[in-house]
């Protein structure tokens, strides 16, 4: 049984991972009219072990599949809500990201949705002897 209240516990999902974390936050409705359920998803973050990793300098590859996120643009153009994650990441250091790709990313961007068989492409570039 799922009883309203008028507090909350604010959860938000992982633009990475996808999955919901606790921000630790409360909320409360303001006209303290039992309006909230136990949990509240309120938007996008980065779950404690993925804003570690962009803290440290790391840019994540995000797999996702553009016929299942419905996507007819283009999967530049997609959005979190939209993406259809198919479970594979990689983590690049920012200065390498740059120097691989033709695209421009902010300092604040943690993740970029890539296509399926990129990330291959780079273990394949990894595993390649020098």
């Amino acid at each position: 049984m799922d009883e309203k209240s008028y507090v909350s516990l604010e959860q938000k999902s992982c633009l990475v991972c996808g999955l919901t974390f606790d921000t630790g936050n409360l909320l409360l409705d303001k006209r303290l009219r039992p309006n909230l359920a136990r949990h509240t998803t309120t938007g996008w973050g980065l779950c404690a072990e993925h804003q570690a990793l962009f803290e440290d300098g790391f840019v994540a590859l995000v797999e996702c599949d553009p016929e299942r996120s419905g996507v007819s643009a283009g999967i530049a153009t997609l959005r979190p809500e939209q993406a259809y994650r198919t479970g594979r990441l990689a983590h690049l250091r920012r200065e390498v990201f740059k120097r691989l790709f033709n695209v421009s990313i902010t300092d604040g961007q943690a993740c970029v949705f890539v296509e399926p068989g990129v990330i291959a492409q780079l273990e394949a570039m990894a595993a390649a002897p020098r």
